[in-house]
Order: structure tokens, then C-alpha cells, then sequence
């Protein structure tokens, strides 16, 4: 017998055959399949955690400095980021670390609490693959290649009991990240504006018809599901999301990085549900020429603090209910190689950003830097795991219940990065 999910993915690949799969962008990949969805209402607030992937392995050592421990200088003769107080320094956050000058625009929620940090923090597995890693903690299964589907998507798997938005959960990716990918509906797009401007231009007029074609094939469920879905392109027109301008001063950077961010903060003003958020930034991968407080890793810094203080300004009032993530594969090796570059590492840093955050610390234990110190002679020791933090977020940010749906096998440990 025919399930309605798969009856409606059937659905999806007629309106490919209609010419219509171009017109509505992640929309077939997701609201289509949404067939217990029901549209939100405007001027609704959901918390909202948004997830920033750097794809490449960022080299957390330069990004959030330990300029009180001597293994760092002592493995960095071209790279290392100087002491504070002193040319191109760090900045510094607590008298052991600092963040690196390229950072600066976020120093001011750091002062305000609104930002803390996990040093030594990342996936258990020891890979080295970018492919593998980056899958590991996407899924949220370190080790195991076999799992379906990915662990965000697993958290609205667990809300199947709820009338939830279309676009509760949105990846400003022009394909669906693995960390969304699964049973779930989620919207995948690169242009907020494109995708009303078109989803609106094909609406109008296939409306009767199609949806005439919906229900003439099931009015039981084919065609509540073909209803649903244009109910749900409508109200994203009706939202204005693609035609807010940033508030509060914010100015983001030029490029697609930015653009995601202040199409995000757009989704969230509108009120359209939004309760898990996705977007990445790549180049990440330093092997060759990396720079200290200027350089490659440093212009790639830049746009990233830029564009996270310009997300948090644009919210304004509304980051009360929004809390943002960083995360990346693993880290960089603490020793420089031969081409003033990082190679691929092992525990990182994730940073935090909202205004329930435990700000103003960096938090885990810093396993130091010294030779005896190293993973395998050469990496920052994981003392973290990067669950314990994502699983901290969800039940005290989201209100997550039990996390073995989410996490399966893993069991948590406190980190005390969200104020109870």
C-alpha cells in the first residue's frame, strides 16, 4: 500500500514533469512532503538555534588564541598570533585566551556576556578525512557511516507530535546539508528573494488547476498535502521576509557568507517559525601560507566575526529567543609545517553566541600544549565532545526532552554553556 510520504514525493516528481521544479527551489525536497504541516501564523516567536558549519577545519588555535600557555609559541615560530598588548595581539578575554584581532567586531558581546567559548572541544573519531569528519559530526554519530539521516533533522523528527512551520527548519544551502537530511521537511535555498519572486510568479497562475490535480487524485491526502504546500509558499509572501532591510545599523559582508546570515535574521523577524537554522562559510583548510595576525586565515576571520555581529545587531530585541553555533570538522595541527600552513588536527574550538549563554568564559579543560600534551604527538587534545555541547543547547535552548533520539549511544556531559 501506497504511504502518503511516498505518495507525496511521487507528487514532487510530477511537478518536476511540469516544468514547475526550478520555480519552487527546496520547496519540493520539503514543504511538499509536509503533509501534517500547517501554515504559522504571522508575528509568531519560536527560540531558534542556528548552526554555522566552517567547512575545511578552521585552525582554532589562531581563532581563539591560548597566549598563556608557552607550547603554543613554541610550535608556532611564523604563525602564532602575539600576546596582547603587543603588535597585531590578541585580544584578550580572560588572561588565557584571546580572540584572534581579525575577531574584533565580536569582542563587545563577549563583554556583554552574550558570547562564550569551548576550547579543546570536537568529535571523538580520529579522522583525519575532511569527508568523514565533517559526515561524523553532521550525523552526530562519530565512527559510524551508516546512519540515515542527520542530527538536526532528528530534532524535528521529535516534534512529529506538534503543528509546526514549513519553515521550521531552513538551509541557506543550495542543496540540503547532511546535519538536515532526513524524514523531516526542511527548505534548502541560496536566495530568500528569488525564492518568493518565483514561488509567487508560478503560484498564481497554476493554482486552479494544479491543485485541482492534487485533489482530483486523493482529496483525502494527495490533495490536503497540494493545499498545504501552496498555503505555504503564500504565507512567506505574506511574511515580507525577502523584502527586510537589516536593522539597527547592521552591515554585513559582501558575498554569499553574509548574505545567508542577513536572509536568516530575515526569516526570523518575520516570524515565520524558524526553529533550526543552517549555514557554512569554507576556506578554511590553511595547509599552505596561513598568516598569523594578517593573512589567509585572518581575511577569512574578518568576514566571519563581521558577519555574525552584524546577525546579532539586525536581530536586536529579538536574540532573546535565538542562539547561534559554530562548529567545523576538527582542528589544526599545533606544530606549523614546513609551508607556514596548519594540516589536518584533531580538537577545536566552537563558539557560542545569545543572551542566555553562560558568557564571558571559555569553558572545558584546557589539556595544554606541551609535547607529553599532544594527541598523537601533534593535535589539541579533545577534552569535549562536541555533543555534550549541541546537547546542552537543545534541552536548555529548544527544550528538548531525552537526547538518545537525537544522539543515539551517546550519554552527555555537563558544560554549563547555557545559564539554567
Amino acid at each position: 500500500m501506497t504511504t502518503r510520504r511516498i505518495f507525496l514525493k511521487q507528487g514532487g516528481l510530477a511537478l518536476a514533469g511540469l516544468g514547475l521544479a526550478g520555480a519552487l527551489p527546496g520547496v519540493l525536497q520539503s514543504v511538499a512532503q509536509a503533509a501534517t504541516v500547517a501554515a504559522p501564523r504571522a508575528g509568531t516567536r519560536a527560540k531558534t538555534l542556528i548552526v554555522l558549519f566552517q567547512r575545511g577545519a578552521v585552525d582554532g588555535l589562531n581563532l581563539l588564541v591560548p597566549h598563556a600557555d608557552p607550547g603554543y609559541y613554541a610550535a608556532r615560530s611564523s604563525i602564532a598570533v602575539a600576546r596582547p598588548g603587543q603588535a597585531g595581539g590578541a585580544l584578550d578575554l580572560d588572561g588565557r585566551f584571546g580572540l584572534h584581532p581579525a575577531l574584533a567586531p565580536l569582542l563587545p558581546f563577549w563583554q556583554a556576556q552574550r558570547m562564550t567559548a569551548v576550547h579543546a572541544a570536537g568529535s571523538p573519531d580520529n579522522t583525519r578525512s575532511h569527508f568523514d569528519a565533517q559526515d561524523y559530526m553532521e550525523s552526530g554519530t562519530p565512527g559510524v557511516k551508516s546512519t540515515p539521516d542527520g542530527w538536526l533533522n532528528r530534532v524535528l523528527q521529535a516534534r512529529t507530535g506538534a503543528k509546526v512551520s514549513p519553515f521550521a527548519g531552513v538551509a541557506m544551502t543550495a542543496q540540503a546539508p547532511r546535519m538536515l537530511s532526513g524524514h523531516a521537511p526542511i527548505v534548502a535555498m541560496t536566495s530568500l528573494e528569488r525564492f518568493a519572486v518565483q514561488a509567487g510568479a508560478y503560484t498564481a497562475p497554476v493554482a486552479g488547476g494544479f491543485e485541482q490535480l492534487w485533489q482530483g487524485a486523493d482529496a483525502g491526502a494527495l490533495g490536503e498535502a497540494g493545499q498545504e504546500t501552496f498555503e505555504a509558499v503564500q504565507f512567506l509572501q505574506r511574511s515580507g521576509a525577502a523584502h527586510r532591510a537589516p536593522d539597527n545599523g547592521a552591515s554585513y559582508p559582501p558575498g554569499e557568507f553574509g548574505n545567508s546570515l542577513r536572509q536568516l535574521a530575515q526569516l526570523i523577524k518575520a516570524g515565520v517559525g524558524l526553529q533550526l537554522g543552517f549555514t557554512e562559510s569554507g576556506g578554511w583548510d590553511t595547509h599552505i601560507n596561513q598568516g598569523g595576525a594578517d593573512g589567509q586565515l585572518a581575511n577569512r576571520l574578518r568576514e566571519f566575526g563581521q558577519g555574525i555581529a552584524a546577525f546579532l545587531t539586525d536581530l536586536g530585541p529579538q536574540r532573546d529567543d535565538v542562539l547561534l553555533v559554530t562548529m567545523s570538522e576538527f582542528g589544526r595541527t599545533a606544530h606549523e609545517n614546513g609551508s607556514r600552513g596548519t594540516d589536518h588536527g584533531h580538537g577545536n574550538a566552537m563558539l557560542l553566541f545569545g543572551n542566555r549563554v553562560d558568557g564571558g568564559k571559555v569553558h572545558g579543560r584546557w589539556p595544554g600544549l606541551s609535547e607529553s600534551q599532544l594527541n598523537e604527538g601533534r593535535d589539541l587534545v579533545i577534552t569535549t565532545d562536541f555533543r555534550s555541547v549541541l546537547g546542552e543547547v537543545l534541552q536548555r535552548h529548544l527544550g528538548a526532552g531525552a537526547l538518545d533520539s537525537i544522539f543515539p549511544g551517546f550519554h552527555p556531559e555537563p558544560v554549563g554553556v547555557l545559564r539554567a
